[in-house]
Formats: C-alpha cells, sequence, structure tokens
C-alpha cells in the first residue's frame, strides 16, 4: 500500500519535536532544566540572592540547574519557574514568596518581611551552547561567565561580575563588587559598564573603536589602547577617542580604578 507524504511526515515531525523537547524536574531543594537552544536565542536566569556561574555546553543542550541552601526558615519559601521566550530561548527564575514574579526584564519580588524570616539562597550554574546568548542577573550573589561565544549581559547588586565571551560583545554591571569582562568582538552597539564600590577591568579587541568616557572618584586610570583625549584633564573624568571613534564605551565608578585592556 502506498503511503501518503503526509504519513511518511509526520513520524518524521514527531520525532523532531521529541528530539527538541525540553525536560524540567523540580523537587525538594533543586531544580534541574534542559534542552536544545538555537543559536541567536538567549538564555536569561534570575536570581534574588546567591551566585550564579556560567560555563560552555558540549553539545546543543543547554542544561540550567538550581540548589537551594538553606541557613534558616523554610526552603519551600524559594520556588523556581520557567518558560520559553523567542526564538528557542528560556527563561528561568529562582522566586521568594509566591507573590513574586519574573520576566526578562527582572525579578519582581516581595514579602520582605518573609524573607528575613526565611534565609535561604540558590546556587544557580547553567551551560550555554555555542552561539547561545546569556543575560544573568542576581541582587545578593557574585555572577560569572566563562565559555561564552556570543551576546552576554551580566548583572548583580551584591558582588563581583566576571564575564568573559570569544564572542560577544560583554556589558556588565554591579553595585558594589568589581566588573571583569572580556570579549572577542564588541557588536555595533554602545558599551556600558558600572559599579559603586569597585574597579572595572576591561579587555577589548586590539581593532577597537569608540568614543570614550571614563569616571571615577576615588581611583585611576589604565589604557593599553592610545586615546586622542578631548576636554580637559582630570584626574576624575576621562573624555577621548579610540581608533575612529563611532560607538559609545562608558564607564563608571565611584571608589575604583578602571583599566582597558587589549586582548592578547
Amino acid at each position: 500500500m502506498q503511503r501518503s507524504p503526509l504519513a511518511l511526515v509526520l513520524p518524521v515531525a514527531l520525532a523532531l519535536a521529541a528530539t527538541n523537547a525540553a525536560s524540567q524536574e523540580q523537587s525538594g531543594d533543586r531544580f534541574n532544566w534542559s534542552g536544545n537552544v538555537p543559536a541567536g536565542a538567549w538564555i536569561i536566569v534570575r536570581n534574588v540572592s546567591g551566585p550564579i556561574n556560567v560555563t560552555a555546553a558540549s553539545g546543543r543542550s543547554a542544561t540550567i540547574s538550581g540548589v537551594k541552601r538553606v541557613r534558616r526558615g523554610d526552603a519551600e519559601f524559594v520556588h523556581f519557574m520557567s518558560r520559553p521566550i523567542a526564538n528557542g530561548g528560556i527563561l528561568v527564575c529562582a522566586l521568594w514568596g509566591e507573590d513574586s514574579s519574573c520576566d526578562e526584564d527582572g525579578a519582581h519580588s516581595r514579602n520582605r518581611n518573609d524573607r528575613q524570616n526565611n534565609e535561604v539562597s540558590v546556587d544557580f550554574t547553567v551551560s550555554v551552547p555555542a552561539g547561545v546568548n546569556v543575560r544573568i542577573g542576581s541582587v545578593n550573589g557574585d555572577v560569572e561567565v566563562q565559555g561564552a561565544t556570543a551576546e552576554v549581559e551580566a548583572s548583580t547588586v551584591n558582588g563581583e561580575v566576571r564575564a568573559r565571551s570569544s564572542g560577544g560583545p560583554v556589558r556588565a554591571t554591579t553595585v558594589n563588587g568589581d566588573v571583569r569582562a572580556s570579549m572577542g568582538s564588541v557588536g555595533s552597539g554602545d558599551l556600558s559598564y558600572s559599579t559603586v564600590n569597585g574597579s572595572i577591568e576591561l579587555e577589548l579587541p586590539s581593532a577597537f573603536n569608540a568614543d570614550v568616557e571614563l569616571r571615577t572618584v576615588n581611583g585611576s586610570f589604565e589604557t593599553d589602547f592610545p586615546m586622542t583625549l578631548s576636554g580637559r584633564m582630570s584626574p576624575r573624568h576621562l573624555s577621548g577617542k579610540i581608533g575612529s571613534g563611532g560607538r559609545d564605551l562608558r564607564a563608571t565608578t565611584v571608589n575604583g580604578s578602571i583599566k582597558l585592556r587589549k586582548a592578547s
């Protein structure tokens, strides 16, 4: 009996769907997600208390795991949510309390008094396939990205940011902590880095062009790049052009130094 084209295509489509299906497990103090994420899509992970560490995946499958650490109170006060986002990406958040929410722009946590009575943190580890963009953010905890090959956005409030991509660009911010960012390419957009209590060190491609503005109150400036200065010289403000200029690069701190390094 001759089979119709639809009958032939349907099993193939079902097989592909099974191959690309994501899996998720949440039990007790642990959360695990895995699934294929295509190049160009985003993996977004949001945390409130605890570190986020990103490494390279060995294939197309990404993994995201969260482990609760309880100092006191109820571990169930913290729960996890995940949902797919555009172009095959994934959003994962740790939420403190039932009234908290999360979206691609950040986590929105309430229940501050309850959080004081429930000292629970979450350690996130993420593996990222080649070509996948990464956006990670915490409030209280270090964030680190190693092994990325595409765009990276990394932020925290109380903690250090260390982010490296063989592609790029990499953007990074914190308030209390150092910023360390390294990238193999800078894309076409502007670049911004900031902290209040900490230093900023950027490793940039040797063929780098930008209009640069660096600001510090208690610190110094260092650069491996020849720079054409503009405006008045000041120990707190450095403005100028690297190469032919073009995009803006802004780096700002209050208590710390700012260094621009050429990638080796």
